[in-house]
Formats: structure tokens, C-alpha cells, sequence
């Protein structure tokens, strides 16, 4: 499989920062890096020889069939199931684009299958579905799981990613992670640890406040929940989300039960007055005045792409440590941080399913990589360290042990 650069690559060359590499892409290198498609399967074994082809295909091949056949467990050694990813799309919520459809979604799925293999050598395919109907994509998903180890969901809108996600972890006997809730997640918390020990902050007292309750915001408050984060409150367009509120969705209602302990009620500017972290996943805006009524050195992450919540530079002025989910400023909040390691953890643990502490376990070792040489400016680490995946790799896998869903 070939690598591409797309907006979530980043680089770390001292020459050439990511802003100028960004200033020199063209339509025609764009276009031509594309054509034809960015994947290609290759074989793992020689076929030069009659007696390779005898091996390979017909009829040493069969002996191997009949064995499967036999015990079908031993298609995890004597295939590649056991290191295959699906990567799954209805094409709903695409990158910034929305509902796009499932072939204008097939190069962002080729993308992701480029970067599974690139950062954790695993093998990937893409697989675009012309549905929206969540009866039928757990249904095809069932019938096509003797094909793939694990199913790495993407750009599936909210609210209905979180049912689909929820049912295919009941129905299939494998890993399943909806990568635009819990990747982000990962390494938000990741980021948010190591931001937490700059400024002398206890995550047992931290009052965090998230804007925005679709996919990513409901997966942060979450992941912050089982790390032990003092206080969570999640707003969405209509203002915090408390248990008083009316017209909630049941995800929202489930937030307002689990979220929110003091109760409190407004807009973003109640909710800030105070708050030491503010998460932004939404595509709103975020006026100055209202970070500026932060606890003193406060933590921002404006993670919308391409236009922050805030800029930078803005929430600088009233921030100790800020984040984006752009390539061009520090601290890029990167989800090809965590989901190549995590997915390959799981894997190579033979985990039934991805648990909440292979999640923390995965933001644990993220932050470790960088916690050497944390700075303002250096609070989670290049996408492009190669230390990254192998660490969250194994973090993950021992965590699928511990919590007791590793079959390996």
C-alpha cells in the first residue's frame, strides 16, 4: 500500500514547517497523487515458480482450507484476518464536507487505509456503503466478518453513529471503534494529561468544559469520566446540557445524567466562568470574552478544522496552554496519534472488543512520549515520531489483558 499526505499528517522537519509544506500543495499535485486510487495489494509470499504457485494456489492451498474448515480459529494464523482492518463509511459526516455520499467518501476511506498501513503495518480495506440504514450495515458487516479482523468506523454522521456503533459491538466478535469519537478522544486526554502537568493541575479537580455533543464531544466527556476528571460540562447550540433541559436525544440525556454536577444552566459563558479547560469539537465560535473568564492559565483545545473555535493566537491571550487540530500551529490534537496503535493492540491481543481502559491506556502512552520535553508548544508529539504507534501498541494490548477481553 502506498502513504499520502492529507490534513492529518503533519511534519516535524526543523526546514520545512507544516505551514509551508500546507502552502505548497497544488490542485495538479493533489489530483495526481490520487489518480488511480492510493492503494494496492501486493503479495506476502514469492509466485515466481510452478512450485510457488503450487504452494500458494491449487493444490497446496486446499490443505490449508481444509484445516480452517476443521478449526475455523486457524484462519487467524493462516490468514490475514487476524491484521485486517475494515475500514467502514456511509459517507454522512466526511471530513468537514458532511453528507457527501459513500463514493465521494472512498478517497478519505483509501486515506485512512494508507495511514493504517504507514504508522502500523497494518493492512486495511476500505469499504463504502450505499446505506443509511443501520439494520442494513450491521447486517452486511455480520455476513462479511469472516473477511476482517477488526472494523474501524468512519464518517458516520451523529446521533446515529453511536446506535450503529453500540450494535456492532454486541453483534460482531471483534474489535469496533468509531474513530471521530474515540480517536479524538484518545488524544485529547493524551494532550489534556501532559497540559495538566505544565501548569500543576490535578485531573481529580479539573473543571472541563466541552462545546459540542455530537460525535467527538460525547466521546471526550466520556474518556474524561474514566479518567477521573473532577467536572465535566458539555454544551451544544442550545446551550449547556442539563438534566432541567427539554427536547434532549436520548445521548444527551444520558450526558445530562453522568455530566454537569453542579447543575449549571446558560450559555458558554456560564459554563466558562472558571472552568480550567475548555474542548472545543463543534463548529461555532468562541468570543474572546468568554475564555477570558477562565481560571488563571487556563487550558484551550479549539479542535474544529479548519477554523478553530478560537484562534490561537486569541486564546493565547488569556490561555497557559492552547491546541488545535490544524497542522499548522503547536499542539495538533491528531487522531492518527492514536487509532493505528490502538487497532493494532487489540489485534495483536486478540481482543473481542476495544474497552474504555485500552482507550486510557492508549492516551497514557501518548502523553508519555511527549512528557520528556513538554512545553507549552510540545504537549502531545509529532504524528510522525516513531515511537508513537509501538508505545500504544503495546499499552493497549496489556490493557486489553488486564481488563480480561484478550484471547492471545
Amino acid at each position: 500500500m502506498t502513504t499520502v499526505s492529507d490534513q492529518e499528517n503533519t511534519s516535524d522537519s526543523a526546514e520545512t514547517p507544516p505551514s509551508a509544506v500546507n502552502a505548497e500543495l497544488t490542485t495538479e499535485e493533489i489530483f495526481g497523487a490520487h489518480e488511480g486510487g492510493k492503494l494496492s495489494v501486493a503479495p506476502s509470499t514469492a509466485l515466481t515458480t510452478p512450485r510457488d504457485l503450487s504452494i500458494a494456489y491449487t493444490p497446496g492451498v486446499a490443505q490449508v482450507s481444509r484445516a480452517i474448515s476443521a478449526d475455523e480459529t486457524l484462519a487467524a494464523r493462516y490468514t490475514w484476518t487476524s491484521q485486517l482492518v475494515a475500514v467502514v463509511s456511509d459517507g454522512t459526516a466526511v471530513l468537514g464536507l458532511g453528507d457527501i455520499g459513500p463514493r465521494a467518501s472512498l478517497p478519505v476511506m483509501e486515506g485512512k487505509a494508507a495511514l493504517f498501513k504507514s504508522f502500523a503495518d497494518l493492512d486495511s480495506f476500505p469499504l463504502v456503503l450505499d446505506t443509511t440504514d443501520n439494520d442494513e450495515i450491521v447486517e452486511t458487516l455480520v455476513r462479511l466478518r469472516p473477511s476482517f479482523g477488526a472494523v474501524n468506523l468512519e464518517d458516520v454522521a451523529a446521533p446515529r453513529c453511536f446506535d450503529l456503533e453500540r450494535r456492532l459491538i454486541e453483534a460482531l466478535d471483534c474489535p469496533v471503534m468509531h474513530d471521530d469519537q474515540h480517536g479524538t478522544a484518545v488524544v485529547t486526554l493524551a494532550a489534556l494529561r501532559n497540559a495538566c502537568q505544565l501548569s500543576g493541575r490535578e485531573f481529580g479537580s479539573l473543571r472541563v468544559v466541552i462545546s459540542g455533543a455530537g460525535a467527538a464531544g460525547v466521546a471526550c466527556a466520556e474518556i474524561l469520566e474514566a479518567a477521573g476528571v473532577g467536572e465535566v460540562v458539555v454544551a451544544d447550540s442550545r446551550g449547556v446540557i442539563h438534566a432541567g433541559r427539554d427536547n434532549l436525544t436520548p445521548i444527551k440525556e444520558e450526558l445530562a445524567r453522568r455530566t454537569n454536577p453542579r447543575g449549571i444552566t446558560g450559555g458558554l459563558a456560564e459554563a466558562l466562568r472558571g472552568a480550567d479547560v475548555l474542548i472545543g469539537v463543534s463548529a461555532g465560535t468562541i468570543p474572546a470574552e468568554h475564555v477570558a473568564t477562565m481560571a488563571e492559565d487556563a487550558i484551550v483545545f479549539a479542535l474544529s478544522n479548519p477554523d478553530p473555535e478560537i484562534h490561537p493566537d486569541t486564546a493565547a491571550a488569556h490561555a497557559a496552554v492552547v491546541a488545535t487540530g490544524r497542522s499548522d500551529f503547536p499542539n495538533q490534537i491528531n487522531n492518527v496519534l492514536a487509532f493505528p496503535g490502538i487497532f493494532r493492540g487489540a489485534l495483536q491481543a486478540g481482543a473481542r472488543m476495544i474497552s474504555d481502559r485500552m482507550k486510557v491506556a492508549a492516551a497514557e502512552a501518548i502523553a508519555e512520549v511527549a512528557a520528556e520535553a513538554l512545553s507549552a508548544d510540545y504537549i502531545v508529539p509529532s504524528p510522525l515520531d516513531p515511537r508513537v504507534a509501538p508505545e500504544v501498541t503495546a499499552a493497549v494490548a496489556e490493557a486489553a489483558r488486564r481488563d480480561g477481553v484478550a484471547t492471545a
